[in-house]
């Protein structure tokens, strides 16, 4: 049997795995069932597993039986403080809880292919490393937690993947360079006085002060950003006041940064503290501004997207690989990509009824689950193909194993 067959024998494995963990999800940095669970699987098929690394990640190792690299992989667990309303056997049991992501796919994918190639662990090359994430959708995540704990100690190169619910099954798209943005959470407090609506002459309008920081906070994306490159600033809460005929004396902004270039992500945020606290002055009010760093921009090195590129044309097909611009959402897998050479791409995993496609972090989220044979499959492309081109000595012929 082929390692590609393997995989395909696992595939109701895979579902079973990936619909047991949609039942029972549980939230950012409160997962205590699902390592637990990850790491009973891992260690029934004889993979040596580390519990608690970072806090609450599993890894797991295998040691293969030939001289090579060590590559690692990783999945991510968590789910989303969101009620699950899909119609399915497999609905959370959770109350205002569910896997919208595709988490719980990227764990089944992920145990799917250890356990394809623990079958043929002695004619392994290297080692692999499968690196169970805690904590992706709530900051600060838990990757660097992990690095920390020497989940990437002695790994040569890093590689993961994302289930996508509106790109195409059967296709995986991807990017070398800046792959997601950064995120920094702001928040602006303007303090004005309070007076009776019919009588604004007596106070300060901190309403008022707060628009004009809005319309101007958009000049900093066109006035001071290279047009070249991409910046977002977007306000996404404007709260003020508790009565129509009451000027309040406080209004609050909150919004969000998303860029790719460092250097501009340091110009957005002192171009915003400067609009925040000069408008407020100038028109008699005074502001505070809170900027809540987040996750940095994902960026994927060259030669580890090629081999990404090189395994998935392997697997699928040339005309099933996919070059992609870059996106907004960000992701914490950048911060394993700033320790170790790696790349992260996506998995095509369109439902086949168009009446059942949602966006991530929807209700109604669901993925088809033949994502999660692709995605299980291009890993071990990816391994082979990276240990091929790591020792030319390695010459790993998919079809043979």
């Amino acid at each position: 049997m082929t390692i590609i067959q393997q995989i395909d024998s696992l595939f109701e494995e895979m579902v079973e795995i990936r619909r047991y963990l949609h039942m029972n999800p549980e939230l950012s940095h409160q997962e205590i069932a699902t390592p637990a669970f990850i790491a009973e699987q891992l260690e029934a098929m004889g993979v040596d597993v580390r519990r608690n690394v970072g806090g609450r990640g599993v890894v797991g190792t295998i040691r293969g039986g030939k001289p090579g690299k060590t590559i690692a992989f990783r999945a991510d667990f968590d789910a989303l403080p969101i009620e699950d309303q899909k119609d399915v056997s497999y609905k959370s049991t959770v109350p205002g809880v569910m896997h919208a992501c595709g988490h719980d796919g990227h764990t089944a994918a992920l145990l799917g292919f250890a356990k394809a190639m623990v079958a043929i662990q002695k004619d392994l090359p290297g080692t692999i490393v499968l690196i169970h994430q805690f904590g992706e959708e709530l900051s600060p995540g838990g990757a660097r937690a992990m690095i920390e704990d020497g989940c990437l100690d002695g790994v040569d190169a890093v590689f993961g993947a994302h289930l996508q619910s509106k790109m195409d099954v059967g296709r995986v798209y991807l990017r070398d360079g800046f792959l997601q943005a950064s995120e920094d959470a702001i928040k602006i407090t303007v303090h004005g006085s309070g007076t009776h609506g019919a009588e604004p002459h007596q106070g300060i309008d901190p309403i008022l002060v707060a628009s004009h920081i809005m319309v101007a906070l958009q000049s900093i994306v066109s006035r001071n950003a290279n047009p070249l490159k991409e910046l977002v600033v977007s306000i996404g809460k404007f709260h003020a006041g508790d009565a129509d005929n009451v000027i309040s004396s406080k209004a609050v902004l909150e919004g969000t940064i998303r860029v790719f270039d460092p250097e501009l992500r340091i110009l957005a945020g002192q171009r915003l503290r400067a609009i925040v606290e000069n408008v407020a002055i100038a028109m008699g009010a005074t502001a505070e501004l809170i900027i809540e760093t987040g996750y940095d921009s994902l960026w994927n090195h060259l030669t580890e997207t090629d081999i990404v590129r090189a395994a998935a044309r392997g697997v699928l097909g040339d005309e099933h690989v996919v070059e992609i611009d870059p996106i907004m959402p960000v992701e914490d897998f950048t911060y394993y990509t700033q320790a170790k050479p790696g790349a992260y791409f996506f998995v095509g995993a369109k439902m086949d009824n168009s009446e059942l496609v949602y966006p991530h972090h929807h209700e109604n989220f669901d993925f088809n689950e033949n994502a999660m044979l692709v995605t299980a499959k291009v890993f071990a492309a990816i391994y082979f193909e990276a240990q091929e081109k790591a020792l030319d000595s390695i010459r790993v012929d998919l079809d043979s194993i």
